[in-house]
C-alpha cells in the first residue's frame, strides 16, 4: 500500500473522527471524491494493518498505532504550514502545499524545521531579517542593516 495514501486515510480519519466520532465512509468519499467501495475496500486494509477498527454502516475509529501516526502527521503538517507562511507564503497555500510536502520530508529535514519554526515563534520580537527577507520578496532589493560599524570588519547582518 502507497504510504501516501495510507497517511491521507490516517488524517481524514482522525480529523473526522474528532469532529463525528467515526469517519464514516461516505463522508471520506465525499472528501478524497472516491467512490463509497473504494474507501470500504481501504478501510479493511487499515484495520488488517492495525491503524483502525472498522465497523460496516459505522465508520472507522483510529487505533492507538493509527492515532500515533495520525498526530505525527497533523504536527508535521502543522509545521510546514507555518514554515512556508514564515518565507512568506500566503496561509491557505501553505496548508494546500503542506499536504504533499509531509508526505516526502525525511525526519531529520522535520527536525529542522521544527526547530526553526519553533526558533522563530519563541523569539521574543519579530526577527528583522525576516522583514527584511519580506521586502526583499516584495521589491527583489536588499535592505542595508548592521549591527556592527563597519571598523570591526564583521559583515553586515
Amino acid at each position: 500500500m502507497k504510504r501516501k495514501t495510507t497517511e491521507e486515510y490516517l488524517e481524514i480519519i482522525y480529523v473526522l473522527q474528532k469532529r463525528e466520532g467515526y469517519a464514516k465512509t461516505g463522508k471520506i468519499s465525499q472528501e478524497y471524491d472516491i467512490t463509497p467501495p473504494s474507501v470500504t475496500e481501504m478501510l479493511q486494509k487499515l484495520q488488517k494493518e492495525g491503524y483502525v477498527e472498522y465497523t460496516k454502516y459505522r465508520g472507522a475509529r483510529l487505533t492507538e498505532p493509527g492515532l500515533r501516526i495520525a498526530r505525527k502527521l497533523m504536527e508535521t503538517h502543522r509545521i510546514i504550514a507555518d514554515f512556508l507562511e514564515i518565507i512568506g507564503v500566503e496561509r491557505e497555500m501553505a496548508e494546500i502545499d503542506a499536504c504533499q510536502l509531509e508526505h516526502h520530508v525525511s525526519i531529520k529535514t522535520m527536525k529542522r524545521l521544527k526547530d526553526f519554526v519553533d526558533f522563530i515563534n519563541g523569539a521574543p520580537d519579530r526577527p528583522r531579517w525576516i522583514d527584511h527577507y519580506h521586502d526583499y520578496i516584495r521589491t527583489g532589493k536588499r535592505q542595508e542593516c548592521s549591527l556592527f560599524g563597519a571598523q570591526d570588519g564583521r559583515r553586515p547582518l
